[in-house]
């Protein structure tokens, strides 16, 4: 009782600034989730390829681990988070507002991009504040807020999905003739449909911007009170031009709280909150640097490069299932319709949504090295049930939903597992973190190439393969794990409270 009390009490303390960061994760969120399902409807827009729509979910991606990047340089001050929030979650809805303008898939792109950028700097700032905020205590309200980026997109598909079109701005033959096809044709001989499939000159009346668009509008509106959220708490810590320039409320609430709560034998000469924060988050650079490596095992650099390589698979599958499953589920064998499709993404993310709720409590009772093997044999046993009735529409929803499941904990629980390994020693969370956004903007692209090549059968057998890649690398990692000789426990190896959990990331 003792304990949630002192959450509680810390929560009611800080509880604009709190729902203020979750809000702007359900932003994440929403611009997150909605390119799957639109997918087609954009290409008509865009008079685009499969290939050539494909980059701009690379775009997104690669913006997005870049604003991830550069969020780092505005964490030193409550003022320059606020407004970095503030900033990014209003270009969310002015991108949402554009985007049924864009006609031109280049176009598109960039706009996809700056939405990127600014998911990522909404990614490390709200992590690095709540941090700040709670330290120690600071995981259930990490899991919450990256709960939030589940609800996001579990809820754009659901805007977007009356306001997709039924029809296909393919020319019909184009369309026929890959109906036709058998997906083991496409496979051993893929171009006999594809240049028709894919590169062709759409008419000018092929656009459906016309109906997408309100899905759009909607989606910008809705995203709208969070920038106003953020400017009110910019407000209420008199940090607007206009307000009388005195200490924000928050720093001395916190101050405070921190003189409250501190043991009277720790040494006050080192303050706990820049400990943990620079243990915490140290950056990609400053992993790089010479004395990180000093004296360190071959094993040790292992251990770093199987954990990212299998959050590289794991999350990279999130992204392209999200993303190609609405178009794998409306062509051939399935033809399923348009509308009905477009639940399947919403499914995946209510379900991820759901398994990271599920796994709060299941992580207190099973080992971290645990959850993971169950994720990943279920992610590959799930691929292999889908590949095998890739007839069926029921079995797709069914499978759809335990993806969801068993990837939701899958980041987390490899943190987790990695960094007890490594003793809180070395930069397993950036390498991580690096990793999976690496894999998100990397397979996306090469799924939609592949697409294009051999099918949209191999959509599943891909994911069957990245699935196997991810287990066989956690296979490596736990024999890397076996072999490495833990470094002399001391002061340094001790873990610091409540970092297991604080890097959390999307996906």
């Amino acid at each position: 009782m003792g304990c949630h009390g002192h959450i509680s009490g810390l929560f009611r303390r800080n509880l604009q600034p709190t729902l203020t960061y979750w809000s702007v994760f359900f932003s994440f969120g929403l611009c997150m989730g909605f390119l799957g399902p639109t997918v087609s409807d954009l290409r008509c827009q865009t008079h685009s390829s499969l290939p050539q729509i494909s980059w701009v979910f690379f775009s997104q991606q690669f913006c997005l681990l870049l604003g991830s990047a550069l969020g780092g340089f505005f964490k030193k001050t409550l003022a320059k988070s606020l407004w970095v929030l503030f900033t990014s979650s209003l270009t969310i809805s002015l991108v949402f507002a554009v985007i049924p303008f864009c006609q031109n898939v280049v176009v598109l792109a960039i706009v996809i991009a700056i939405a990127g950028m600014a998911m990522g700097f909404i990614d490390t700032v709200a992590n690095m504040q709540l941090v700040k905020i709670y330290q120690k205590d600071s995981a259930v309200f990490l899991q919450v807020l990256h709960f939030f980026v589940g609800f996001g997109a579990f809820l754009s598909p659901l805007i977007a999905d009356p306001f997709l079109s039924e029809n296909d701005c393919l020319p019909t033959n184009a369309t026929n003739h890959d109906r036709d096809s058998s997906h083991f044709q496409k496979i051993l001989t893929p171009h006999h449909a594809q240049p028709n499939l894919t590169h062709h000159e759409l008419p000018a009346h092929a656009w459906v911007g016309n109906q997408m668009s309100y899905a759009f509008w909607i989606m910008a509106l809705i995203n709208l009170p969070v920038p106003i959220s953020v400017l009110f708490l910019l407000s209420k810590e008199r940090l607007l031009p206009f307000c009388p320039r005195k200490k924000p409320l928050l720093v001395k609430t916190d101050e405070l709280a921190l003189q409250m709560e501190l043991p009277e034998k720790e040494d006050s000469s080192s303050p706990p909150t820049k400990a943990l924060s620079e243990t915490e988050h140290g950056d990609l650079f400053s992993c790089c640097q010479k004395k990180n490596f000093q004296g360190a095992s071959c094993s040790f650099f292992a251990i770093h490069i199987t954990a990212a390589l299998v959050l590289f698979m794991t999350d990279g599958i999130v992204g392209e299932y999200s993303a190609f499953v609405y178009t794998y589920a409306v062509d051939a064998p399935l033809f399923i319709g348009h509308k009905l499709a477009g639940y399947l993404p919403s499914i995946f993310w209510g379900f991820v949504t759901l398994g990271r709720l599920i796994s709060i409590p299941i992580s207190s009772r099973l080992k971290p090295a645990t959850m993971v093997v169950i994720n990943l044999v279920g992610l590959v046993a799930t691929f292999l049930f889908l590949l095998f009735f890739y007839y069926s529409v029921i079995f797709l929803f069914v499978g759809t939903a335990f993806l969801g499941l068993f990837l939701s904990s899958t980041f987390p629980s490899m943190l987790a597992y990695t960094e007890d390994i490594l003793q809180y020693n070395g930069c397993a969370t950036t390498m991580l973190v690096t990793g999976a956004g690496i894999g998100e903007m990397t397979l996306q692209l090469f799924i939609g190439l592949i697409i294009h090549v051999l099918g949209k059968y191999s959509f599943l057998v891909c994911g069957v393969i990245f699935g196997c890649l991810a287990f066989a690398f956690y296979i490596m990692l736990l024999f890397f794990h076996r072999i490495y000789s833990r470094p002399s426990s001391g002061p340094t190896s001790n873990k610091p409270p409540g970092i297991e959990n604080s890097e959390v990331h999307q996906s």
